[in-house]
C-alpha cells in the first residue's frame, strides 16, 4: 500500500476481514491485522448467519456455496415437560429462517476476497492509523491496554461443539431442547437440505463439560441420542470435540481517543458477547462491522474516519440491539436454570402458549432474520 492506512483493524476473524471489505469498497485503504501462524487446531464451529447477515456477505462475494451453508426451512424448540415451539419459513413467506455456515468455509471465502482487494494491506503488527478499530473477540489484549472494562456475567455451562452424522436426514430442520437444568442442546444442520452432516453446540454444567468431553465416542453420541428424543437416530462423530465457557459481556466504552488523538472502536466479541441459545453472535457482530462501515461511508466530507461524533452515532446506533439481545437472551437461560415448582409447568404452558401466538411469534422471528 503506496499511501498510510486510514484504519487499521486488530484482528482478522470474520467480524475484522468483512469489516475491512466494506471499508475498502468505499475506497478507505485499510490496515488488517492477522497473526502469521494459523492454529493446528481442527474448527467444528459453525454458525446460524439470518438473512441480513447473508445479504452482506453476498454483497462482498463471500457467501459460502450451498454445502457449507444449509438453509433452515424449520426451528423446533422444545421444553423440558412437553412444552414446544416451532417457527416455519413456508409460513414467514422467506426460503429459509437462517443458513447454518460452516466457519472454515466462511473464513476461506473472505481471506480470498481480501486477498484480491488492492486497499487491504494485511500485516503482521498494528499501524497508526486515524481509526484503529478492536475486533479480537472475547479475549482481547488491546482492549485491556485501552483501560476498557469488559464486563462479565459468567454462566455456570460450557458449550461443546462437534460434527455429527445422523442415522436419519436432518431436512433442513434445526432443532433445540432445554432441560430441566438449563442444558441447551441444539443440532444444526449442514450439507445441504438431503445431508445427514450436523453441527452439535451443546451447553452443558461446568462440571460436567469434562466428563463429556473424556467420554469415548459411542458413549457421547449415546448421551447425545438420550437427550435428543431419539429424534434423528443414532449418531456417528466425525470430529474432534471442542468446548469453551459461556459468558454474556459488554464493554463500558465502544469507542474513544487515544493518547496521541487518534480514535479507537472495538466491533464484533470485542465489544459483546451473548449466550448462544439464540444463534445470534455472529450475526450481532456482523451487523457491528455493517453499522461502522455505512456510519464512515456517509460521513461529512470533512470529518475524518476517526471523527469521535462519528464512532459515536456508531455506538449509539449498535448498544441498544445488542443489549436488548442480551438480555434476552439471558432470561431465556435463567428461565430453565431453575426447576423448582411451578417453574417447569409455567414455562412449558408459557411455550405452547407463545407457538399459538402468531403475530408475537411471526414478529419475533422476523427480528431474528434481521427483517425490520
Amino acid at each position: 500500500m503506496a499511501l498510510t492506512p486510514e484504519v487499521c483493524i486488530r484482528g482478522a476473524g470474520i467480524v475484522g476481514r468483512t469489516l475491512a471489505l466494506l471499508l475498502a469498497r468505499e475506497r478507505v485503504r485499510v490496515a488488517l491485522v492477522a497473526p502469521s501462524a494459523p492454529s493446528t487446531h481442527e474448527d467444528v464451529r459453525a454458525y446460524a448467519l439470518n438473512a441480513a447477515s447473508r445479504t452482506l456477505l453476498e454483497s462482498l462475494r463471500a457467501w459460502p456455496d450451498a454445502v457449507h451453508a444449509t438453509a433452515v426451512r424449520e426451528m423446533q424448540v422444545s421444553g423440558d415437560e412437553g412444552g414446544r415451539v416451532q417457527f416455519d419459513a413456508q409460513r414467514q413467506r422467506v426460503d429459509a429462517l437462517a443458513w447454518i455456515v460452516d466457519v472454515p468455509a466462511l473464513e476461506r471465502q473472505l481471506a480470498d476476497a481480501v486477498r484480491f482487494q488492492p486497499l487491504i494491506e494485511v500485516r503482521e503488527a498494528p499501524v497508526p492509523a486515524a481509526l484503529t478499530v478492536v475486533c479480537e473477540g472475547r479475549a482481547s489484549t488491546t482492549r485491556e491496554i485501552l483501560g476498557v472494562r469488559y464486563e462479565v456475567t459468567r454462566y455456570p455451562q460450557h458449550a461443546i461443539a462437534a460434527r455429527l452424522e445422523a442415522e436419519r436426514p436432518h431436512d433442513g430442520i434445526a432443532r433445540q431442547w432445554f432441560n430441566a437444568q438449563g442444558e441447551v442442546l441444539a443440532l444444526l444442520p449442514l450439507g445441504g437440505a438431503a445431508g445427514r452432516t450436523l453441527a452439535l453446540v451443546w451447553s452443558v454444567d461446568q462440571f460436567r463439560a469434562p466428563e463429556l468431553l473424556k467420554q469415548d465416542a459411542a458413549v457421547f453420541t449415546a448421551a447425545l441420542r438420550e437427550a435428543s428424543g431419539d429424534a434423528l437416530g443414532a449418531f456417528t462423530l466425525t470430529s474432534e470435540r471442542a468446548a469453551w465457557p459461556l459468558q454474556r459481556a459488554m464493554a463500558d466504552r465502544w469507542v474513544g481517543r487515544l493518547a496521541d488523538g487518534k480514535a479507537w472502536a472495538l466491533a464484533g466479541d470485542a465489544a459483546h458477547t451473548v449466550h448462544p441459545l439464540a444463534g445470534q453472535g455472529l450475526n450481532l457482530g456482523l451487523a457491528d462491522a455493517a453499522t461502522l462501515a455505512e456510519v464512515l461511508k456517509e460521513r461529512e466530507y470533512w470529518r475524518s474516519v476517526g471523527d469521535a461524533r462519528l464512532l459515536r452515532r456508531y455506538e449509539r446506533a449498535r448498544r441498544a440491539e445488542v443489549l436488548s439481545m442480551s438480555l434476552a437472551t439471558d432470561g431465556l437461560q435463567q428461565l430453565f436454570a431453575h426447576d423448582a415448582d411451578p417453574l417447569p409447568a409455567l414455562r412449558n404452558w408459557g411455550m405452547r402458549g407463545f407457538n399459538q401466538t402468531h403475530l408475537l411469534k411471526n414478529w419475533i422471528a422476523r427480528q431474528a432474520m434481521g427483517l425490520r
